[in-house]
């Protein structure tokens, strides 16, 4: 071979060496490629499945509200000098509750409360002695009305939403219970600003004080009655007040006898039980 031919071939060489590696290079990006728009896709349908995942567990059906709270609320009277609730079947999924009927010849006492309200502390405390004993001796009847108000000032966790829910399932399955789990939700009532209460706490709590039905516990700690609460709650918020003038919940504690508000006056007016007797007695008998 002369040397023109041997240059020529060793070129010629060199040009398929080049063509062999730019084809090399050339389907190496394609995977690399095909491996990148892969690997956004399984990630977006990673988020995806994620927030998918994150709504789904958001939203609470409302499904059937609890028994023994057909006017969103629980009430409880007296008989034979023992307290007794007012038995109801639960408002049906996709129904309306109904309202009190109630007898202004009594005391009927509506109390609009929230598990993380200081305030509503502050009424449960100054107060619930002497009303319990009202009901006792059939001078007054007491309707509990938990709601949802302040989930904002649980850092997410929204324990206004799961205390009110744990609520509805003692007054559900374990009535009887209903005022000695009430008293002990705001003995134990976590500050506003922290997470409040794990759900597991709260049955205990309801199991100590008295709701030692089982079923209480797994009501709680499934929140079955988060839905409700959350319909009871824009009820409240949208709605006129049953048995009273007032277009619509704007704070809590809201407290009615008779449908007039208590609203207090007085830096311990909440907690002041002779200010609430003389209010209850201005009010029995009134009319609304």
């Amino acid at each position: 071979m002369s040397d023109n031919e041997s240059k020529k071939a060793r070129r010629n060489a060199a040009r398929e060496r080049a063509r062999e590696a730019r084809q090399k290079e050339q389907a190496r990006r394609r995977r690399n490629k095909t491996f990148l728009i892969s690997g956004i896709i399984v990630a977006s349908l990673a988020v995806v499945a994620i927030v998918v995942l994150v709504v789904a567990n958001s939203i609470q059906p409302v499904g059937p509200g609890p028994k023994n709270m057909a006017s969103d609320g629980i009430v409880l009277t007296g008989q034979n000098g023992k307290i007794v609730p007012v038995e109801t079947k639960g408002i049906p999924e996709g129904g309306k509750p109904r309202a009190t009927k109630q007898d202004d010849s009594v005391a009927n006492i509506t109390v609009y409360e929230d598990y993380m309200c200081p305030i509503c502390n502050q009424f449960e405390t100054g107060n619930m002695s002497q009303i319990k004993q009202w009901v006792q001796d059939g001078t007054a009847t007491l309707e509990v009305r938990p709601f949802n108000l302040l989930d904002r000032a649980s850092l997410g966790s929204k324990y206004s939403t799961r205390s009110a829910a744990a609520a509805a399932c003692v007054a559900n399955y374990d009535p009887d219970a209903f005022l000695d789990v009430n008293s002990a939700f705001y003995e134990n009532q976590p500050s506003e600003n922290t997470r409040g209460l794990t759900n597991d706490k709260l049955a205990d709590i309801a199991k100590k004080a008295g709701a030692t039905n089982a079923e209480v516990q797994s009501c709680i700690t499934d929140q079955r009655f988060a839905g409700w609460v959350a319909d009871a709650t824009n009820r409240a918020l949208t709605e006129p007040l049953p048995n009273s003038d007032l277009p619509k919940l704007t704070g809590t504690p809201t407290v009615l006898v008779n449908g007039k508000q208590y609203n207090g006056t007085g830096t311990n007016a909440w907690s002041d039980a002779q200010a609430f007797a003389s209010f209850v007695e201005q009010n029995v008998g009134s009319g609304k």
